[in-house]
C-alpha cells in the first residue's frame, strides 16, 4: 500500500551521500538526535568532529548550546554556531570544521530537485508521505480493512491540525482487555522516516491479517495504536517550500522541542534548553506544546480501571542507529521508579530487539543526558516499557535526517522483528 513513488534518478540521491562528514564505520549517536537550524537561520552554523568523547563530555557540548549530532566510536559530530564552536574550543575541546550548514541544505536541495507546489516532497523524494498524504493512507487502510483498523485524532496541534491515530485490533469497535502498544513517530519535524516506519507498521498489520496467521495472531490478542505524525505542523513546514529546511521543534512561537517538553524532569539536570532560540528549547511549562500535550492526554486517557492498558511504546527517531530506553535525566541505571529487575527488563528487550536491526542498544543517558522526554515520562508516570529506535543512518551531518527515498522499504522493513518483539512483550 506504501510502496516508493520516486521517479528520480539514482544519481541524484547519491548526490546527497557526499554531504556526509567523513566517519569511522560504526554505530551509536545522540538520542533524538538534537539537530540542526532551518537554513534561514544558519550563517555560520557548522558542522564539526570532537573527538575523545564520552557521555559526560557529550552533556557538556549540550549544555553550551551546541548540538551533538551522532557519535561513532568516541568521536562526537556537532553543529555549533562560531560562538558555540569557540567557547568549546576554549574548553579544551578539539574541533575539526566538516561543513557549514546553510551549505550543506542548499547542496542537499541542489541534489534533490526542487517541488513544483507547495506542502509537497521535492520530486526525488516522493516515496515520502506529507500529512495529507498520512491521512489519505490511513483513510484507505480504513476503508480496505473496516473491520479490524479504525482511525481518529488525539487532539490538535499548535496550527490546529488533527494528530491522526490507527487502531488496530481484530475486534476494533470493542476497548477489549488485552494488553496494547503505541508506536508513536515524527515528534521532530524533519525526521520524516520515522512516519514511514509508522506506516509500515500500520500496512503490514492490516494487509497481512487476511494471509498470515502470525500477523493474525497478534491482532487478534492486542490492540495496536499507532501515531505516524505527532509533529504535523514542524514536518509540514520542513517541506512546504519543495526544498528541506532542516526544521526540528512543532510551530509554536520560534519552536518547542516537543521531546523535552514532557512532564516527568521536564528541566531537571541539564539535558534540555530554556532558551527559544535553541533547537532543545524545553517550552514554558511541562507539556506547554500542544503536541507533547495531546500525545500525553491520550496515553492518559488508557488507564481504564485504574490500570493502564498500554503496556509498551517505540517512540521513532532518526538518526544513529540505536535502541534507547530510561531514563535519560540521570546517568544511573536505577533511580526513583526504576529499580534494579525493571531496569534489566528494559536491556533484555532493548537487547533483542537490537540483535535483530543491527542497532546499539543503550540507555538514553549513555549517549548525554536529556530530560522531559517522552520515555522517561511514559515509564515514570505509566511503568509502560518505553523504547526510543533512532533509525537509519548511523552517523552523518545535517543531511542525515534527508535519505533518499529508496531506503525507505528497506530500512523500515529492519525494524519488523523488534517490532514483534515489543508486541510479545507486552503481553508478558
Amino acid at each position: 500500500m506504501f510502496s516508493s513513488r520516486r521517479t528520480a534518478a539514482v544519481v541524484a540521491a547519491a548526490a546527497c551521500f557526499l554531504l556526509l562528514p567523513a566517519a569511522q564505520a560504526g554505530v551509536s549517536a545522540a538520542p533524538d538526535d538534537p539537530a540542526a537550524v532551518p537554513a534561514a537561520d544558519a550563517d555560520g552554523t557548522a558542522v564539526y568532529t570532537v573527538p575523545d568523547t564520552d557521555s559526560r563530555s557529550r552533556t557538556e557540548i549540550n549544555r553550551s548550546g551546541a548540538d551533538v549530532l551522532s557519535v561513532t566510536g568516541n568521536t562526537a559530530t556537532v553543529q555549533a554556531t562560531p560562538e558555540q564552536a569557540e567557547q568549546l574550543r576554549a574548553s579544551g575541546f578539539l574541533l575539526q570544521a566538516q561543513q557549514d550548514v546553510f551549505n550543506a541544505l542548499e547542496e542537499l536541495n541542489l541534489g534533490r530537485e526542487a517541488g513544483s507546489s507547495p506542502t509537497a516532497f521535492p520530486p526525488d523524494d516522493q516515496g515520502y508521505h506529507t500529512y495529507d498524504e498520512v491521512n489519505q493512507a490511513l483513510d484507505q487502510a480504513v476503508a480496505d480493512h473496516g473491520d479490524i483498523a479504525a482511525k481518529s485524532s488525539i487532539g490538535q496541534s499548535f496550527e490546529g491540525r488533527d494528530i491522526p491515530v490507527l487502531k488496530i485490533s481484530g475486534n476494533v469497535a470493542q476497548d477489549d482487555a488485552e494488553p496494547e502498544v503505541l508506536f508513536s513517530c515524527n515528534q521532530h519535524a524533519r525526521e520524516h522516516l520515522t512516519t514511514e516506519m509508522c506506516l509500515r507498521i500500520i500496512d503490514r498489520f492490516t494487509d497481512g491479517y487476511a494471509t498470515d496467521p502470525a500477523i493474525k495472531e497478534v491482532v487478534d490478542s492486542r490492540e495496536i495504536w499507532v501515531v505516524p505524525m505527532a509533529n504535523p505542523d514542524g514536518s509540514t513546514y520542513d517541506v512546504e517550500s519543495g526544498q528541506y529546511r532542516g526544521w526540528r521543534k512543532n510551530r509554536q512561537d520560534t519552536g518547542t522541542d516537543t521531546n523535552r517538553n514532557w512532564d516527568y524532569q521536564w528541566g531537571c539536570c541539564g539535558g534540555s534548553s530554556g532558551n527559544p532560540a535553541s533547537e532543545t528549547y524545553r517550552g514554558s511549562a511541562p507539556f506547554s506544546s500542544p503536541e507533547a500535550s495531546q500525545l500525553a492526554a491520550f496515553v492518559d486517557s488508557r488507564v481504564v480501571d485504574g490500570a493502564q492498558q498500554i503496556k509498551a511504546h517505540i517512540d521513532f527517531h532518526t538518526f544513529s542507529e540505536l535502541v534507547l530506553w530510561p531514563y535519560g535525566y540521570t546517568y544511573s541505571d536505577t533511580a526513583e521508579g526504576m529499580t534494579q529487575e525493571e531496569y534489566d527488563r528494559f536491556a533484555r528487550v532493548g537487547t533483542e530487539m537490537a540483535r535483530t536491526n543491527g542497532y546499539t542498544p543503550q540507555q538514553s543517558s549513555d549517549l548525554y543526558i536529556t530530560d522531559g522526554s517522552v520515555n522517561d515520562w511514559m515509564w515514570g508516570k505509566h511503568k509502560i516499557l518505553s523504547f526510543t529506535f533512532e533509525m537509519y543512518p548511523s552517523s552523518g551531518g545535517i543531511d542525515g535526517f534527508y535519505p533518499p527515498d529508496e531506503v525507505i522499504q528497506r530500512e523500515t522493513e529492519r525494524n519488523d522483528a523488534a517490532v514483534d518483539i515489543l508486541l510479545r512483550e507486552a503481553g508478558a
